[in-house]
């Protein structure tokens, strides 16, 4: 019987924490394929038997590392308060981050992507995961267009799976392929195509006293 989250005692919480990041590194170190049950009891220090205590197959348990992955690149992309609330700088803030969540994560994430060909339920659990980041760039597109500062005849939702999808495919050629290219030009040139996609400009985001630089008569 498969023991749950919310049941276990504090011994058992550290027993299954054990087992994810044991599994964590096998499948970056071996990739998916290659993991057996018994390299994750080993690397944990528990019995075959435990591991059925707390995952029903080895496939479950990728399940919970792929979402724990795409949890934390989703925290490691969000823009703080440090960033200036100006439009441009915070997708330009945005995009910076996820190439660098991205290059902490990437193995994982193409791992998942890979199962997904083969098995619907790692299809499904992908789509799922990649849902957080398109509600995220939807919300933020649809305050944009709220504010005047972006096209407003663009659909949110389909809007933020074409950009990210481009921002993702980028990650993947730049740093697993080894396309050559200076971060700061290519979070540069990610934020200018992007800011250009849905009308968003430097001059159209909101300037102090309430005016663009056009509207000051500013070149």
């Amino acid at each position: 019987m498969i023991v749950k989250s919310d049941t276990l005692t504090a011994r058992g919480r550290r027993t299954r924490a054990a087992l994810l990041e044991a599994g964590r590194e096998a499948f970056e170190e071996q990739g998916y394929d290659a993991v057996r049950v018994d390299d994750v009891c080993a690397r944990a220090g528990v019995s075959h038997g435990t591991f059925y205590t707390y995952f029903d197959s080895k496939e479950s348990l990728f399940g919970e590392v792929a979402g724990a992955v795409v949890g934390e690149m989703f925290a490691a992309s969000m823009v703080g308060p440090a960033v200036p609330d100006d439009p441009y700088a915070r997708v330009e803030a945005a995009n910076r981050l996820y190439l660098r969540a991205w290059a902490a994560n990437s193995r994982l994430v193409r791992m998942l992507e890979h199962a997904a060909t083969t098995d619907d339920r790692f299809g499904r659990l992908l789509l799922e995961l990649r849902e957080v980041f398109v509600r995220r760039g939807a919300e933020g597109l649809r305050r944009l267009q709220e504010q005047g500062l972006a096209d407003r005849d663009l659909d949110p939702r389909l809007t933020a799976i074409m950009l990210g999808g481009m921002v993702e495919h980028f990650a993947h050629v730049w740093l697993d392929l080894g396309e050559r290219a200076d971060e700061a030009v290519a979070v540069d040139h990610l934020t200018r195509l992007w800011a250009r996609a849905i009308g968003l400009t430097h001059a159209s985001t909101p300037r102090p006293g309430g005016q663009n630089r056009e509207e000051r008569g500013e070149a």
